[in-house]
């Protein structure tokens, strides 16, 4: 007969494989471990609580329990072990980066969905526009050539700078089509071969930490629907208005204020509350504008920081006294990338870094980004961005040492939240701790 936990290890199995299918709860066995063994806070109203969590059929499927097991034997080790039966339920604490895109296109209802089924209790909708003054779903406006099939369809003839041949460096932007026209595209992973000899040869190049299996469909999405889809799935959303081309900008929408305020018009339409709403950009006048413009969205709205020491020019952190400043014009959230919260002392242990402490004193809330964007198979000296607090691969040496990294961000940093690319992985940390 199985052991319990390799019972539960089985319903997570089966919980990876419908993610995206079924609406089934694979909770564990023990309604009581969470509640009662992990949240000192609940008190007699915990059964109704955890029904109501039941009911959002959060499924985290197996990849925690690999990383939790692969992980050295500890105090946080033994904790995530005890959570191994759940039950599981969403919070805000995981953020859906682009919905799912470990393995689920970005940007995408499918992948969306999967962010939700896995407990993300806040799901991002990165926002751009097309030609004719729609707002969609894509990372970047110029990135359909690597995150769409567009290079293989008639609308190649539309981009900026078509595909060509072998080595022609494509542009395809959503400004160069219409909506009807975007939403005939397929979502991808993002990825491309560019010395193809062929346009479908193209579209491969998919990292091999990653995986083609879901990208059987990829229905684009715009931002009005990724509203309703959050709504139906009980997620709350995170826009990021991206810079866009400055010119297009304002041929489309007049000016980039404009182009700010109709974002948030568009909340306003689909009558979301300003509490459910957490608009992000890079563009320090957009999230100022948001501030002086719509202040019951601008609450929370989070400016995100551009510190990038691989850069040429490298891009530094801001200093104190910006920080007190950015924070004194109203700004309340802010959002490095997660390497630049933390650091390793002389003890190879990671710990938070001075600018966390500096982000902190100037009063600020933080989110960070972006977990599960990095493949740490072998440890954080190969795994690029986001793990430069750790060059040489002291502290992080494995996949499974990423918990290591979340616990400090979670409980010495002090974030509200982290996006993830994976968002079980986080959610099953959050739920084990009891973060809400």
């Amino acid at each position: 007969m199985l052991s319990r936990a390799g019972r539960f290890a089985l319903v997570g199995f089966a919980a990876t494989i419908s993610a995206c299918a079924s609406l089934a709860y694979a909770g564990g066995e023990d309604d009581e471990t969470y509640s009662q063994a992990e949240n000192g806070q609940h008190n007699g109203r915990h059964d109704a609580e955890d029904r109501g969590r039941r009911s959002q059929g959060v499924q985290v499927g197996v990849r925690p329990y690999y990383l939790v097991q692969g992980m050295d034997p500890g105090k946080l080790k033994d904790k995530l072990l005890s959570c191994q039966d759940g039950p599981f339920y969403r919070t805000q604490f995981s953020i859906g980066h682009r919905g799912a895109g470990l393995e689920i296109p970005e940007h995408t209802k499918e992948s969306y969905d999967a962010a939700a089924r896995m407990g993300a209790g806040i799901v991002e909708c990165d926002v751009t526009f097309t030609k004719d003054g729609a707002l969609v779903c894509r990372h970047d406006e110029c990135d359909l050539h690597t995150t769409t099939n567009i290079v293989n369809t008639p609308l190649n003839a539309a981009c900026t700078v078509p595909w060509s041949g072998a080595n022609s460096a494509p542009k395809c932007c959503t400004s160069d089509i219409t909506l009807s026209q975007f939403k005939s595209l397929r979502g991808k992973m993002d990825a491309s071969v560019p010395a193809a000899t062929t346009a479908a040869g193209y579209l491969g190049g998919t990292a091999s930490w990653r995986t083609d299996l879901y990208t059987g469909r990829g229905t684009v999405m715009t931002l009005d629907e990724s509203i309703e889809l959050n709504q139906k799935n009980g997620v709350k959303h995170t826009p990021e208005l991206k810079a866009g081309n400055p010119d297009r900008v304002h041929a489309i929408f007049g000016s980039r204020e404009a182009l700010a305020q109709k974002m948030i018009d568009t909340f306003k339409a689909h009558g979301v509350s300003p509490k459910d709403v957490w608009a992000q950009s890079f563009i320090k006048e957009d999230v100022l504008y948001w501030v002086q413009h719509e202040p019951r969205f601008g609450r929370q709205a989070v400016y995100l920081d551009s510190i990038d020491p691989t850069a040429n020019p490298p891009i530094p952190r801001l200093s104190l006294a910006d920080l007190q400043q950015l924070h004194q014009q109203g700004v309340q959230v802010f959002a490095p990338p997660m390497f630049a919260l933390l650091a390793v002392d002389s003890n190879a242990e990671i710990v938070p870094s001075q600018y966390a402490k500096d982000i902190k004193a100037a009063g600020f809330d933080i989110i960070t980004w972006t977990f599960e964007r990095s493949d740490l198979r072998q440890g954080a000296s190969k795994a690029g961005f986001y793990y430069l607090f750790d060059p040489m691969g002291q502290a992080v040496k494995k996949d499974s040492d990423m918990y290591e990294a979340l616990d400090v961000l979670a409980k010495k940093v002090g974030i509200l939240g982290i996006f993830s690319d994976w968002p079980a992985t986080v959610t099953y940390y959050a739920n084990c701790m009891g973060l809400k």
